[in-house]
């Protein structure tokens, strides 16, 4: 999978099981305090229904005046009377902060009913009744709602993962006919772009003949289509090519390098500044460096001014290319660093020399950072 599709599939992952999971969870929040009123609603039942047994046996009492006076006491419940004036008369509980307004409601973990006694048997004017409240239900409804809510998202994930890969197909077919015909026409162009090198080279040797100029334009556009090629079969290999990282003398891979350019710094009149440290050793694969040093400098004089200056300073720590364009908006300088995006559009070129550049940089663990700004000189830095 692509990492562009990686990113498009992550995303829509990421909305779709959010929105999901809020939509679950508002749910299921909505049906636990449902369920929660019905399950306390059933215990208050019975707390009437237990109210109702006392005031018969209440009224009865009243009417019988047998003694000894046995008040009404049935376990697990509680209950007590109170005068007209909410005294406490009798009971087997005499609770703190009643809810006198209240007819039924819940202190921690009981349960209350309050009921006015008309007419007033021994003298009660109310009867509270209480009992623990049962929490077994409530727990119940708990692990049947964590149950539902983790199957629901494994479900959904699933269900995500399908229709992300579907709605992501046209985008995968779409870069897989891409990558094909990048493969095909890399292929395709290989053979004459070696053939016109080599046979540039055997003419500069072994003639000097009229038409230098016309041979010098011939030589610089077949580099740039022998570098394009290079940095397209580099993609197509999805770097996965066998690399042999070894102790690289990048001053002289550095000399090399510009002078495989000095067609095009000809061509543009650009000014070359070289402050190179000689014997300055890093380890890494020759490809890769090539790979790094070409997109560098192709960038640096392709966006330079013509008779502009080109700079290059490479120390033990680091290597730097500055050169005089229009220089980048700063907004723009991590947009660019992306695959196909450019920030001059009036340059050619397909907008993959800077992804390179940070992927090589990325695999060998050096720091990259460009520094510019509009109509400011454009310093690339790389730290090894």
């Amino acid at each position: 999978m692509l990492s562009s599709e990686k990113r498009s599939l992550v995303r829509f992952l990421a909305i779709y099981l959010s929105s999901t999971l809020v939509l679950f969870v508002l749910s299921s929040y909505i049906f636990y305090n449902f369920q929660k009123h019905q399950i306390i609603d059933s215990q208050n039942a019975k707390l009437q229904l237990e109210a109702e047994k006392i005031i018969q046996r209440l009224r009865e009492l009243h009417l019988t005046f047998n003694k000894p006076l046995l008040y009404p006491n049935d376990p697990p419940f509680n209950s007590a009377i109170y005068d007209l004036d909410k005294g406490y008369i009798f009971g087997s509980f005499n609770p703190k902060n009643i809810k006198w307004n209240k007819e039924f409601y819940k202190d921690r973990e009981k349960l209350f009913y309050l009921h006015t006694l008309k007419p007033y048997y021994l003298g009660a004017s109310y009867l509270l009744v209480s009992k623990n409240f049962d929490p077994e239900p409530l727990n119940e409804l708990v692990d049947i709602l964590i149950v539902f809510l983790i199957v629901a998202g494994v479900i959904f994930t699933i269900l995500g993962l399908f229709l992300g890969r579907l709605f992501t197909a046209p985008m995968r077919e779409s870069m897989e006919i891409m990558n094909r015909f990048i493969e095909d026409t890399t292929h395709e162009l290989n053979t004459p772009i070696s053939t016109i090198l080599t046979n540039i080279e055997l003419l500069d040797t072994l003639y000097s003949c009229e038409g230098q100029k016309e041979m010098r334009r011939i030589e610089m556009a077949s580099k740039t289509l022998s570098r394009l090629y290079e940095d397209l079969t580099f993609l197509k290999l999805n770097h996965n090519y066998h690399r042999v990282i070894e102790r690289l003398n990048i001053s002289e891979l550095l000399e090399d390098r510009i002078e495989f350019f000095q067609t095009l710094i000809e061509a543009k009149n650009i000014k070359i500044i070289k402050n190179i440290t000689p014997n300055i050793i890093v380890e890494m694969d020759r490809n890769d460096a090539i790979r790094l040093l070409d997109n560098l400098f192709s960038n640096a004089i392709k966006y330079n001014h013509k008779s502009g200056k080109l700079e290059i300073t490479l120390t033990a720590k680091q290597l730097e290319v500055q050169n005089e364009g229009d220089g980048i908006k700063r907004e723009d300088i991590a947009l660019i660093q992306k695959r196909f995006r450019r920030a001059n559009s009036s340059e050619g070129g397909f907008g993959i020399g800077l992804d390179i550049i940070a992927q090589v940089v990325k695999r060998y663990n050096f720091v990259f950072t460009i520094n510019s700004d509009t109509n400011q000189p454009t310093k690339v830095t790389i730290k090894w």
